[in-house]
């Protein structure tokens, strides 16, 4: 720290064309880091610049990731700035074996979105046992990131309180009990996770180690989406066109125009439909309880985007899949759990949580959502008034109908964003009705699982409130808007250890103190570290 000079690195996507279009709004947030740097008497080098062969200054791969850290003098202070969503494993080399203070930041914005990227950056430092800070800000002039800011700079750390946390401890009412009893049975049982290819986007924090995994009961089917690919080749049009009729009767509707580069097609949804009929038959092949597919690598330059395939396996009721040859329905009354972008952690909490349900008696389709972003809501929520500070939860479609206002009626199937899907695909996007949720978090750390827990409230907001937070983050994508009972913002920030965050929903409250607590002792029997979040 003697000669006051910090390096900066910008972590960014593989797709070239994310990057491109993100280049402005990262670098609006760096002049604004920068500033706050230099009126405390520091000044900041970029560890790279503007490559104009691909039109963006982002780490856009762990190659070139390798090459910027060779740069940067191993005992530097070094802030990982983050304004857009970002591949990990570009820099987790680099950081793994820098020896200087290091400090991840994000903007508080909803637009690529910084505060994800960085929360799984965090996720991924935490796994791989690597010391960091971390801060957030709008601006970067508000004073509790200037005092974060002025700590780091100082003593090379930031400390945040999270008084909303406790280790849960051994509870012995009736509901904990069940938990108990629940998972030794599960455990007995055991169960097979289908992996379509692992590490989606760098998530190395999304990535379960199989010896922890195993000892939960739980077991690993690895298998390329490569072979997914070649059963979708199998699926008749036939088969695709009947399950798009039976989305039709029950009201979904499909955003199709005839512009396959920048609009939805008809074409698209059925190829869609394809991968959800070929997912299921490759499930029942190989006896997997819940599957992962990874798409964002591999899958993305041969077929549509999966998020509707998600979000039809994520709910009980959807088209009927059969097998090929005996014509047998498969999964007959049930959901098949999908852990989006092959999140590990998401997908045993989701196998869990889905059979814990339905041995409570409640509606067991359950599903991960971005931790995106929020502000505080005052006025009208249904026919009640609130002030509270309201979340986003936004995924890119994998959210089951169930979730949603008016069920498949409610949702729609819009095309996915061209800078990150090439080619198309719709997803399922709808708005979550209010009630009572578990909202939970899986994760890896000290080479053990652990797990937080708590209760929320999806609060129904407005109209034009719904609409403008769509246009704030994403507007393609279903969207559940949360209070977090006894959490503020920056405690929630400070102690998630991941990008994404598990929600179910519960018939009500009292139902959701239930299940809470039977969810907390199933873990802590499955043998994870457990901890309760906020108010229970």
């Amino acid at each position: 720290m003697k000669n006051r000079t910090v390096y900066l690195v910008a972590n960014g996507d593989l797709r070239a064309s994310a990057n491109q279009k993100c280049e402005t709004e990262q670098l609006a947030m760096e002049a604004l880091l920068a500033k706050a740097l230099c009126l405390e008497g520091w000044q900041v080098k970029r560890a790279h610049g503007y490559r104009p062969e691909i039109g963006h200054s982002f780490i856009d791969s762990q190659k070139y990731g390798m090459e910027v850290f060779r740069g940067i003098p191993s005992d530097a202070p070094l802030i990982v700035a983050e304004a857009v969503w970002q591949y990990s494993h570009h820099v987790l080399p680099g950081l793994l074996s820098h020896r200087g203070p290091i400090l991840t930041v994000a903007n508080w914005s909803g637009t690529w979105p910084g505060l994800v990227g960085m929360l799984n950056l965090n996720g991924s430092l935490l796994k791989a046992g690597v010391k960091f800070s971390t801060l957030w800000s709008e601006d970067f002039t508000d004073a509790k990131f200037l005092q974060g800011l002025r700590s780091w700079l100082k003593a090379g750390i930031v400390r945040h309180p999270t008084p909303h946390v406790r280790k849960l401890g051994r509870a012995s009412g009736q509901d904990a009990v069940l938990g108990r009893r629940f998972a030794q049975a599960f455990r007995r049982r055991q169960a097979i996770m289908g992996v379509f290819d692992e590490g989606c986007m760098g998530m190395y924090n999304a990535i379960i180690p199989d010896e922890i995994l195993h000892q939960t009961g739980v077991f690993k089917e690895r298998m390329s989406q490569s072979s997914l690919y070649a059963a979708m080749l199998t699926v008749k049009d036939a088969e695709a066109s009947a399950a798009l009729r039976w989305l039709q009767r029950k009201g979904l509707v499909f955003d199709w125009g005839k512009n396959e580069k920048t609009e939805l097609t008809r074409r698209q949804t059925l190829t869609q439909l394809k991968m959800y009929i070929a997912a299921v038959r490759l499930a029942d092949e190989f006896g997997c309880a819940t599957i992962g597919i990874q798409y964002q690598q591999g899958l993305k330059d041969l077929a549509p985007a999966s998020d509707l395939v998600e979000g039809l396996l994520n709910n009980r009721e959807r088209p009927p899949v059969f097998r090929a040859k005996t014509r047998q329905e498969l999964f007959k009354g049930e959901a098949l759990p999908h852990f989006n972008e092959v999140d590990e952690c998401a997908g045993l909490d989701g196998l869990i949580t889905y059979h814990l349900w339905k041995e409570l008696g409640f509606d067991p389709e359950n599903t991960l959502h971005d931790l995106r972003w929020g502000r505080q809501y005052k006025g009208k929520s249904g026919s009640r008034l609130i002030d509270e500070y309201v979340w986003v939860f936004l995924i890119s479609g994998a959210a089951p109908a169930k979730h949603f206002i008016g069920g498949y009626k409610g949702a729609r199937s819009e095309r996915q964003p061209s800078m990150y899907f090439r080619l198309g695909g719709g997803t399922l996007k709808g708005i979550s009705k209010p009630g009572w949720i578990v909202w939970s978090r899986v994760f890896v750390q000290g080479g053990k699982l652990h797990a937080d827990l708590g209760l929320g409230e999806v609060v129904e907001l407005p109209k034009a409130e719904t609409e403008e937070r769509w246009k704030l983050t994403t507007s393609q994508w279903p969207i559940m808007h949360v209070v977090l009972p006894g959490i503020s913002r920056d405690e929630m920030m400070a102690r998630h250890p991941s990008n994404h965050i598990q929600v179910v929903y519960a018939p009500t409250q009292a139902a959701a103190r239930r299940g809470l607590a039977a969810k907390a002792a199933a873990f802590a029997e499955l043998g994870l570290n457990v901890s309760l979040c906020g108010k229970d």
